[in-house]
């Protein structure tokens, strides 16, 4: 049988802003994880996983119409990254084959709430490289992240794919996206062969070293958030607010750049500083969105972690799920964990996962 695991993730800084191509944000993979396992079948093959067994789905109302809404849906993220990775298995001249598929996740509670680590994207991951074992396909990084981008986006539809190479790469990434209406109209030119294979415009993706005197926390407030509908408020909101808009993502991107000028200088000083800065632009885009990101209980955990001597924001799209905070390795967190515990935030002990680095530590394509 084979056995992958993709790592779960988080955003440490340029939420929002990197939905637009070229966009900058910092990502981080954790050492949580989805496995999937897979095997040859005969006769039949299946799909199981105990975590996604009774999994529900929500819907909107559309004039007389059930229209359901399938991106929070784990099983349509597998479904999808097995359609991909078929298709460019039969170009490679793969005769398709049956099998079974396990997956088992670690990125959820355990009554079953997200802990918004990035299990889509992860899950997503995961079944590419699952199933480019069983054919006997190998890929690069780059092409892997390619892959999983197409199979995620044609569920999610509005991210970023920062998740998605979080999974890939691991460790602590500077990202910037892709150009997702050039990628649109080549998919009706090119083959998935030949997308792989192409530069695709804005992709940058740099591996981070950080300082050694870094401390990475994380705090789980115990409610769930739904990023893919954040963000599609966001974008209503903002689609009517388009001076305010361009000024958040002009300053998000100057702040993301000075942030990953620390990584690379190692300047923890420096690194926190823009951590701040990132929160109270984003507490801005609140503001002039309507658009609730940073909850009551997120404001908490934030001010604990600023009053024991660290950085903190929201992670990812907000409205519930993590905190993450930045401190120096002489501060003792004990203090601020059982703050947080008084409050009802649970620290996450999670650590960074490295995956064995490419020949080259950055990728920067066509712009």
């Amino acid at each position: 049988m084979i056995t992958v695991k993709a790592p779960g993730k988080l955003y440490i800084a340029g939420e929002y802003a990197v939905v637009e191509a070229g966009e900058p944000a910092v990502i981080v993979a954790l050492n949580q994880f989805v496995t999937v396992r897979i095997e040859a079948a005969h006769g039949m093959g299946r799909i199981q996983s105990k975590q996604y067994q009774e999994n529900s789905i929500t819907w909107q109302r559309q004039g007389d119409e059930m229209v359901f809404d399938n991106r929070d849906n784990p099983f349509h993220y597998i479904l999808s990254a097995i359609r991909l990775t078929e298709a460019y298995a039969s170009e490679q001249g793969k005769a398709l084959r049956l099998f079974n598929l396990y997956v088992d996740s670690d990125l959820d509670s355990a009554d079953g709430r997200k802990f918004g680590l990035g299990s889509s994207a992860a899950v997503t991951v995961g079944t590419v490289k699952a199933l480019l074992q069983f054919y006997g396909l190998a890929l690069s990084q780059e092409q892997i992240y390619k892959l999983a981008a197409i199979a995620h986006l044609d569920i999610q539809g509005n991210g970023s794919l920062g998740d998605i190479a979080a999974s890939v790469f691991g460790g602590w990434i500077a990202y910037r996206s892709f150009d997702r209406e050039w990628l649109r109209a080549q998919r009706n030119l090119a083959s998935l062969s030949e997308l792989l294979a192409m530069p695709w415009p804005g992709l940058d993706i740099e591996l981070l070293t950080p300082p050694e005197s870094l401390r990475l926390l994380i705090g789980w407030t115990g409610s769930p958030a739904s990023t893919s509908h954040l963000v599609d408020q966001i974008k209503a909101a903002t689609s009517r607010s388009r001076t305010e808009y361009k000024h958040f993502l002009h300053r998000s991107r100057a702040v993301v750049e000075k942030l990953v000028q620390g990584f690379r200088e190692g300047n923890l000083a420096l690194i926190k500083q823009q951590i701040g800065r990132n929160r109270f632009l984003l507490q801005q885009l609140s503001q002039f969105s309507h658009v609730h990101i940073e909850t009551a209980k997120l404001t908490q955990l934030c001010d604990l972690a600023i009053a024991a001597g660290g950085a903190a924001k929201t992670s990812g799209a907000g409205g519930g799920d993590c905190g993450i905070v930045i401190l120096d390795r002489h501060i003792d967190p004990e203090t601020l964990i059982a703050q947080w515990h008084q409050i009802g935030v649970q620290h996450l002990p999670l650590s960074v996962h490295l995956i064995p680095a490419p020949a080259v530590t950055a990728l920067r394509e066509a712009r």
